[in-house]
C-alpha cells in the first residue's frame, strides 16, 4: 500500500523488470467487499501485493462473502420470517461445503493418469494437483478461494481454473450454472434463492392438492411465467453461445490451446462465467476476438437483465396482492423439509439444463484421462 512511481528492477539473469506499485491494499478491499473482481495486478489474487499470506487469503474470501451472506438475515426481517432468512443460509452453506469437499478430494487426488506417482504430503511434496496454484496457499487456500469467488459475483481467484483437474472443474462450472445464489452478488444471489424457493414452494402445493403460494402470496398464472423466465434464461442463452461457438471456424479458433473436451469446457465454462457476472475463466480459451467480444458481451447482458427483469416483475406481481394469513393448510417454508426439497430442485433443475453439456466436457475428460 503506497504511492511509489513503478520499480525498476534487474533480475539475476540481467533482464529488465518493471514492478507496479500504488495503493493495492485499499483497492483489494474494495474489491472483495463490493463483489467486484478485477485487481490491481493482472495475476489478480495470485499476486503476492494483493494477496501475499495465507492470512490475506483468508481474510479477503471472508470479505467477498461477508455482505451476500448476511443479506440472508436481511431478507428475514424484511418479510417478518426471520426463519425464512436462516434456512437460506443453511442451504446456501450446504451447498457451499459441498462444493468445497469436491473440490478439495478432486484436487487432493490428481490427476489419475500419475496413478503411479507418490502424491502423498511430505516435507517435499506437497501432494495432489499444484498445477497452476500458488505454493504459498496450496490445495486448501486455492480450492477454498476456487469455489468461494465461483459462488460469487468475484472473480478474483487465485489459482488457475484451466489447470484443475477435469471434475475440479466441473464443480466451479456448476456452482455458476446455478445461478451464483450460494451468497451470489450483492443481492443477485439472494433474489436467485428466492426464485427458486418459489419454484419448490409451487411443486410442493401442487404434490398436496393445494393453491401454489409463498409468503403468503399466491403463484399464479402472471407469476408462473416470471419464475420460468427466469428459470429458462441460463440455459437458452449460455447453451445457445456456447453451440454457435462450438461449431463456427470463428469460435473454434480461439481454441489455441486445448481442444477436444477440454476446449469445450473453456467455452461453455466463458459464457457461464460472463452471464453469471463471475470474471473467471479458462485462460487457453482466447476470447479476445470480435466473436467472443460480440457474443460474451450479449452473455453478459442477458445475465443482468434477463434475470433481473422477471425477479422485478414478481416482485411487483406479489407487492399487489394481499397477504394470505397462514392456516393449517399453509406450506411451512422455513422447516427442514422445505430446505432438502428446495436443495433438491437447484439440482433437478441444473442437472436437466445441463447434463448434455457438462457429459460432453468435464464428465467424458474424466472418463478418457481414466482409461
Amino acid at each position: 500500500m503506497n504511492f511509489h512511481h513503478y520499480t525498476v528492477a534487474t533480475t539475476v539473469e540481467r533482464a529488465v523488470q518493471v514492478i507496479p506499485q500504488g495503493p493495492v491494499a485499499a483497492l483489494e478491499i474494495i474489491k472483495n467487499l463490493g463483489t467486484n473482481g478485477g485487481g490491481f495486478f493482472n495475476a489478480n489474487g495470485a499476486h503476492p501485493y494483493e494477496n501475499p499470506t495465507p492470512l490475506s487469503n483468508f481474510s479477503e474470501l471472508l470479505a467477498i462473502v461477508l455482505l451476500p451472506a448476511a443479506l440472508t438475515n436481511t431478507f428475514g426481517r424484511m418479510v417478518g420470517r426471520p426463519r425464512e432468512g436462516w434456512l437460506f443460509y443453511c442451504v446456501m452453506l450446504f451447498l457451499f461445503g459441498g462444493g468445497l469437499v469436491f473440490v478439495q478430494h478432486f484436487e487432493q487426488r490428481g490427476n489419475p493418469q500419475f496413478r503411479n506417482v507418490d502424491f502423498r504430503n511430505s516435507r517435499l511434496q506437497s501432494g495432489g494437483n499444484m498445477e497452476g496454484k500458488e505454493v504459498r496457499f496450496g490445495i486448501g487456500g486455492s480450492a477454498l478461494a476456487a469455489v468461494v469467488t465461483s459462488n460469487t459475483a468475484t472473480g478474483s481467484y487465485n489459482s488457475m481454473d484451466d489447470s484443475y483437474t477435469s471434475l475440479g472443474g466441473m464443480v466451479l462450472l456448476v456452482n455458476m450454472l446455478l445461478g451464483e445464489l450460494v451468497f451470489g452478488g450483492l443481492g443477485s444471489g439472494l433474489y436467485s434463492m428466492v426464485m427458486v424457493a418459489a419454484i419448490a414452494a409451487f411443486l410442493a402445493r401442487l404434490m398436496v392438492g393445494r393453491t401454489p403460494e409463498y409468503l403468503g402470496k399466491k403463484i399464479g398464472a402472471a407469476e408462473n411465467k416470471m419464475i420460468m423466465l427466469y428459470a429458462l434464461a441460463a440455459p437458452m442463452f449460455i447453451l445457445s453461445l456456447t453451440a454457435l461457438a462450438v461449431s463456427t471456424r470463428a469460435g473454434l479458433a480461439g481454441l489455441t490451446v486445448n481442444g477436444g473436451p477440454h476446449g469445450f469446457t473453456g467455452i461453455f465454462f466463458a459464457y457461464a462465467s460472463c452471464f453469471a457476472n463471475n470474471g473467471q475463466n479458462f485462460a487457453s480459451l482466447n476470447a479476445n476476438t470480435p466473436f467472443y467480444n460480440l457474443t460474451t458481451a450479449l452473455a453478459m447482458m442477458m445475465g443482468r437483465f434477463g434475470l433481473a427483469i422477471p425477479a422485478l416483475g414478481l416482485a411487483a406481481l406479489f407487492a399487489r396482492q394481499r397477504s394470505t394469513p397462514s392456516s393449517s393448510g399453509t406450506l411451512p417454508t422455513d422447516s427442514l423439509s422445505f430446505g432438502v426439497l428446495l436443495t433438491a430442485c437447484l439440482i433437478i433443475l441444473v442437472a436437466l439444463s445441463y447434463l448434455p453439456a457438462l457429459a460432453l466436457g468435464p464428465v467424458l475428460e474424466r472418463l478418457l484421462l481414466g482409461r
